[in-house]
């Protein structure tokens, strides 16, 4: 599939590497940086959603996602977990259940950019959010935890049975410093996480081009 993922941020938590092993499969282990596990939720616009050799479909490619994540270590390379991803899109929802097999919730979304801050709202069954984020200066050179946190080239799922992959390419993210100017959000609380913080660290970009591949199946026990 591809797609763009646009006015992104990315929100992020320190967490116990050994509460977050628990919630994987087997097959996956925590990556950690400086021996701390991390917790992201990154609310974003999608758009140019589709197929290969076909257009993008106006009423179905263009909705706001969100998704609850974590970094792993799996057969296929460092990657990416996610706990939940919710979309505005009823049928991309049931699209992505059944080919990937991702943990996706149908939600009323939007995205609203208003000059250098954006607003976030998500809403579905059991959870919500309402996220401010001030945009500020470009960062030239991220940091090696801005980098760990952001450039993720791998998804892992659990398809059919057993944990599978699919690859996800696209250029390195052109990242901003950010600022939540306010924070409110259940979404961690519905996955069963630690949900007692406003998120420790902060980055935006405007987005990039993305391509995900097939999904490969890997294993098939837990």
């Amino acid at each position: 599939m591809y797609q763009n993922w646009c006015r992104i941020s990315f929100l992020h938590w320190p967490c116990e590497p050994r509460l977050l092993q628990a919630r994987l499969p087997t097959g996956l282990a925590i990556d950690t940086f400086e021996h701390k596990g991390w917790l992201g939720l990154t609310p974003f616009l999608l758009t140019g959603l589709r197929p290969p050799f076909l257009p993008p479909i106006p009423w179905l490619s263009r909705f706001p996602e969100m998704n609850l994540r974590t970094y792993v270590r799996g057969p296929a390379g460092p990657g990416i977990w996610f706990f939940s991803l919710d979309a505005a899109s009823a049928v991309a929802v049931l699209g992505a259940r059944l080919s990937y097999g991702l943990p996706y919730h149908w939600a009323t979304m939007h995205v609203r950019a208003a000059q250098s801050r954006m607003h976030y709202t998500s809403a579905r069954k059991g959870a919500h959010s309402s996220i401010a984020v001030d945009i500020g200066d470009a960062i030239p050179e991220p940091d090696d935890l801005a980098l760990f946190l952001t450039e993720r080239y791998r998804l892992y799922t659990w398809l059919l049975g057993s944990l599978a992959t699919a690859a996800v390419e696209h250029k390195p993210w052109r990242l901003h410093r950010a600022t939540v100017a306010s924070f409110d959000e259940t979404v961690r609380r519905a996955a069963d996480l630690p949900a007692d913080a406003a998120p420790a660290l902060a980055h935006y970009s405007p987005g990039v081009q993305v391509r995900i591949g097939t999904p490969r199946r890997l294993t098939s026990c837990r």
